[in-house]
């Protein structure tokens, strides 16, 4: 059984234009796993060699818009183009009232195309989108999906652990350094964590270092992380950077952790 990963996104809010919004794909054999939803995802999976009718799984890490702003793509544009079963989602509470009213907002839309004269086939537009709490949240017969939860800030959020019979793959969404995401990655084959620049974050204003001290995983807390948890690979995404250089971000890791690192790109595989 081949399982691989594949980063769609690696970006923040921030419109990088080599920077799709946060989305990994977790590929196992024919199957695929989405983690995240953020801006351009369903162009990236086909650059990616992932075809419409695969992406019928999804899950949310948390509510924030730079990772929610694909979702009504991820909905709609493979239901019109080759998607013949219903999407099923899975993510924090709030969930179910995003996924209605993205619905009502393309009412008309869903409407027209399967009444009118395109062909269509109606379970491709259907969405069963389940609030999860910590535990397993899925299981088929190549993987098994745990949430946990991790700290950003007031919105509840979750990391995500994809075991199969070859790699142990850990997502932490964004987060604040959490001992829960330490207790599940442990030994892990794959880490991949969000990040910013310490050193970067110098030069940012006293509000900014505030917010995200608070919310989000500098480098150095990051490498601290890594020489517990022992990833095999440590893969960093939604990198905020301020004026640092990639291997400048890398280096700032590396100064505290001897394990391998890679700064990720959009279409990355490991």
């Amino acid at each position: 059984m081949d399982c691989r990963v594949i980063l769609l996104g690696t970006g923040t809010p921030n419109p990088d234009p080599k920077r799709s919004g946060p989305s990994v794909a977790i590929v196992s054999d024919d199957s695929v796993y989405i983690v995240d939803f953020g801006p351009g995802v369903v162009r990236q999976a086909a650059a990616a060699g992932i075809k419409m009718a695969q992406l019928k799984r999804a899950f949310l890490t948390h509510l924030h818009s730079d990772h929610t702003v694909g979702y009504p793509d991820l909905i709609y544009t493979p239901a019109v183009t080759g998607r013949i079963e219903p999407l099923e989602v899975y993510g924090p509470p709030g969930l179910n009232k995003m996924t209605e009213y993205i619905k009502s907002a393309y009412a008309e839309d869903i409407e027209e195309r399967l009444s009118g004269l395109e062909p269509a086939i109606a379970d491709g537009y259907v969405v069963n989108a389940v609030e999860i709490a910590e535990g397993i949240v899925y299981q088929d017969l190549k993987i098994a999906v745990e949430a946990f939860t991790v700290d950003h800030g007031s919105l509840e959020a979750f990391g995500y652990k994809f075991s199969t019979p070859e790699k142990t793959i850990v997502v932490s969404g964004d987060t604040r350094p959490s001992p829960k995401l330490i207790e599940n990655a442990k030994g892990c084959d794959v880490l991949i964590h969000e990040v910013y620049t310490a050193v970067g974050l110098l030069e940012r204003s006293e509000e900014w270092k505030k917010y995200h001290r608070a919310v989000h995983t500098s480098t150095y807390e990051l490498a601290k992380i890594a020489n517990i948890v022992k990833p095999s690979l440590l893969v960093l995404y939604h990198q905020l950077m301020w004026n640092r250089t990639e291997i400048e971000l890398v280096q700032e890791i590396t100064s505290l952790y001897s394990g391998e690192v890679v700064s990720g790109k959009d279409l990355d595989i490991f």
